[in-house]
């Protein structure tokens, strides 16, 4: 018998575009839900960003937007807009990502669709919190990232403000916003009744770069500065070999005395500065550097070997096509591959959480429009196609 997934009997009205939201969902339907993706009639804009094969059905729509259903309604028209409330009156979950200043004009501010759905969890995930003078400015993960710290902390460690290389800002705060929305469904189930959830990426980055980063500022008065040193390294790297690149990581008093005995760097072993965790992150910079220079003498292999024997945490340095051909993530079955009449066939990553052994399964991204009978049971005649501001199936 097929195993039940954890949120097989929530539905969900997802009205967010780009990455955030989208991501949040898709982490809600990959655990089972029934996600209803609403888009306007050209469909979210990721499904045009990246390579593609067929129009409407891109790379990074793919990536995040599979495990959910679509429909098409055109929210400028009065028809459309009854036809989203109806949805969610029967919903567990409506979720957006539109500023508060347009809720108003499309009819889904929080408080009528409660009232009409007292059960309604209600999230909205913005840029900024609304009590704020950020309040309601559009943001997107590069914005968010020069706010929030992450561009400086590169300029910390490289000499010059940089975003992290991947949309950190989105992928971070979609966790967080499906998160929020499970504890809120848990709250519901003991009190009865919704709640409104407010998902804002500024403070959701803030809180992510100051859990090590906050630092000496953590006390009052402070006791240091801001920035956690160790990670903030310029030689925090992956250490060159004499073929190579590899990941080490001695982090214990142990760990960093194995290292060196198997370096044969007798002084430092002896060193105070090295000798405890407190003296270490002290002198970060001068311990990374001796290591590096300790590394580069040998082979990675030679490293590698070593390091499973002494019990000090390494690794190669895979790139991201090596990856896609991991030997682990191949045994656990990790990648899911999908077979489409019209795009052929589509690698994905897997739901990389198990329940009660099982990875739940990765159904196709939905097409534009795809679910408009199905869901909202319309007529298929052209006339209330196009009054309802669907697209055709």
């Amino acid at each position: 018998m097929k195993a039940m997934l954890p949120l097989e009997n929530i539905r969900i009205i997802d009205l967010t575009t780009v990455a955030m939201g989208p991501l949040a969902s898709q982490w809600l339907g990959d655990f089972g839900a029934d996600v209803i993706k609403i888009e306007a009639p050209e469909g979210d804009s990721t499904r045009h960003t990246g390579p593609s094969v067929e129009p409407g059905m891109a790379a990074m729509f793919l990536s995040a937007n599979r495990n959910k259903r679509s429909v098409v309604l055109d929210l400028k028209q009065a028809e459309a807009r009854d036809a989203l409330a109806g949805l969610i009156d029967g919903a567990d979950v409506f979720m957006h990502n539109v500023r508060p200043q347009k809720l108003a004009r499309l009819g889904i501010e929080p408080g009528p669709l409660m009232e009409r759905n007292p059960r309604l969890v209600y999230a909205g995930l913005h840029g900024f919190g609304e009590a704020g003078p950020y309040g309601g400015r559009p943001a997107y993960d590069d914005i968010i990232q020069g706010l929030s710290g992450c561009a400086d902390l590169m300029r910390r460690q490289t000499g010059r403000p940089l975003y992290f290389p991947t949309i950190a800002a989105d992928k971070t705060t979609g966790l967080i916003a499906a998160m929020a929305i499970l504890a809120a469904l848990a709250g519901r189930a003991a009190a009865g009744r919704g709640s409104i959830v407010e998902i804002p990426m500024f403070e959701c980055m803030a809180g992510y770069n100051l859990v090590e980063h906050l630092y000496g500022r953590q006390f009052e008065p402070p006791r240091g500065n801001t920035g956690y040193p160790r990670v903030l390294s310029p030689h925090r790297r992956p250490y060159r070999t004499r073929d190579g690149h590899i990941c080490m990581m001695p982090y214990t008093d142990a760990q960093w005395q194995a290292f060196f005995e198997e370096a044969e760097a007798t002084e430092a072993a002896s060193d105070q500065r090295f000798a405890s965790m407190a003296s270490r992150t002290t002198h970060i910079d001068a311990l990374y550097a001796l290591a590096a220079g300790l590394i580069e003498r040998k082979d990675s292999a030679y490293w590698l070997d070593a390091c499973e024997r002494i019990g000090v945490p390494a690794s190669p340095v895979l790139s991201l096509d090596e990856l896609i051909d991991d030997p682990h993530l191949g045994a656990v079955g990790f990648f899911s591959t999908l077979q489409d009449p019209a795009l052929g066939t589509i690698r994905m990553p897997g739901v990389p959480i198990l329940f009660d052994g099982a990875r739940p399964p990765v159904r196709m991204p939905p097409r534009l429009g795809q679910h408009n009978s199905e869901i909202l049971g319309e007529d298929t005649s052209d006339q209330e196609e196009a009054r309802a501001g669907r697209a055709p199936d």
